[in-house]
């Protein structure tokens, strides 16, 4: 892997932090304590970022997009997760209209892509259950042809953009005596086919909608069939080498704001008539909160690379979500005890950032999840089956 960026991911990377510092920072703090983003607020910060190829990056360019490389999504994700880790986690899972547009049918291509050039179409993916967590294949709910329509019923939680997209990518099976080996992928559009949902409360991340959403004998044309039971789990387990070298990229965003506001803050405190900067304690904690945010990030951009070049990443985006977001957690604790008492302020931005970090340690498979992969992928032996 090449470690230098181009020269035109150098500007872009230059621009969007610009226009992320003057345009959105300031009101992420205030914005962020109401809670969820609604659907109008989240269309308006898509075309405000479009531009800079968030939202509409993933989308290749035979069908209006740009086509950005994985690499260049990974600094996308890292900046605005910087500056909003909630609205980043928006416009991440969003996306997932853009990203499938490549493998949907052409008749539900057709009709959608108009609206996701406008950035006015939000996904959501629906993979978890109330019982259904690190085992995808455990899923309950039911896709079940019934003529022209699959006939889709079964709970979802903790559902990204559950409560404000317009399509969700729903994974369930198909034939209830083959269960997981049933499993398919298919496309609801929540016009003519609803679904309901109740907004959750979390720990972090309070501007990004986290939902539980019931389908209840909701029918979606069979034309919206995604992927069938012989691709619906290598799908997704495609996927999921992406989502978590996204997510590891975001969580050394967060990191990286830790760090900026510590630097900051210890150059201006001063205690025992000098700034605490020059104690050789916070200078050791800086120290490694910038070894292992710059260990994250490359970890990161190693596996959007190998991406990138077609190859599999699945040990690689292990390593690099598990440890990432983790070490996100013990820079942006390590963030709190710089600041002292005012790291449990919410007049100071750390305490925000140590919220988010810590939870990106569950999505897209815990860590331990991924300790098990990356176990599995160097011993040749599965700790589960």
């Amino acid at each position: 892997m090449d470690f230098q960026l181009t020269e035109e991911q150098k500007m872009l990377r230059t621009n969007v932090r610009d226009f992320l510092e003057r345009e959105i920072a300031p009101a992420a703090g205030e914005r962020d304590k109401r809670g969820p983003l609604n659907r109008e607020e989240t269309v308006s910060y898509i075309k405000k970022l479009m531009p800079f190829g968030y939202y509409i990056g993933v989308l290749p360019q035979e069908y209006g997009g740009p086509g950005l490389d994985k690499k260049t999504s990974g600094i996308l994700m890292e900046e605005i997760s910087r500056v909003w880790a909630g609205l980043g986690g928006n416009i991440f899972i969003a996306q997932i209209a853009p990203m499938l547009a490549p493998v949907m049918p052409e008749k539900l291509r057709d009709r959608l892509l108009p609206r996701i050039l406008e950035g006015d179409l939000i996904g959501a993916g629906a993979i978890t259950e109330p019982n259904v967590g690190s085992d995808p294949t455990a899923i309950q709910t039911t896709a079940i042809l019934d003529g022209d329509h699959y006939v889709i019923n079964g709970t979802k939680t903790w559902i990204s953009n559950g409560s404000i997209a317009d399509v969700c990518n729903v994974l369930a099976i198909s034939d209830r005596n083959l269960g997981a080996l049933s499993i398919c992928m298919i496309m609801a559009e929540r016009e003519v086919s609803p679904w309901s949902a109740t907004e959750l409360e979390k720990l972090g991340q309070h501007a990004a909608s986290t939902s539980e959403i019931v389908f209840e004998d909701c029918h979606v044309p069979k034309e919206n069939l995604l992927a069938d039971a012989s691709s619906g789990y290598k799908t997704l387990m495609n996927q999921f080498e992406w989502g978590r070298s996204m997510i590891a990229a975001s969580a050394a965003g967060i990191a990286q704001a830790s760090i900026d506001a510590s630097i900051k803050y210890a150059q201006e405190r001063e205690q025992f008539g000098k700034p605490i900067a020059s104690f050789q304690l916070i200078q050791q904690l800086i120290f490694e909160m910038i070894a292992e945010t710059e260990a994250s990030r490359l970890l990161a951009y190693r596996a959007l690379d190998m991406i990138d070049r077609g190859e599999r990443a699945r040990m690689q985006s292990s390593l690099a979500k598990g440890y990432a977001t983790e070490a996100a957690v013990r820079t942006t604790s390590k963030a709190i005890q710089i600041h002292g008492a005012m790291g449990y302020s919410t007049s100071y931005p750390v305490e925000r950032y140590f919220r988010d970090a810590r939870m990106l340690t569950i999505p897209d498979g815990t860590t331990q999840v991924q300790t098990l992969v990356v176990g599995r992928e160097a011993l040749g032996i599965r700790a589960f089956v």
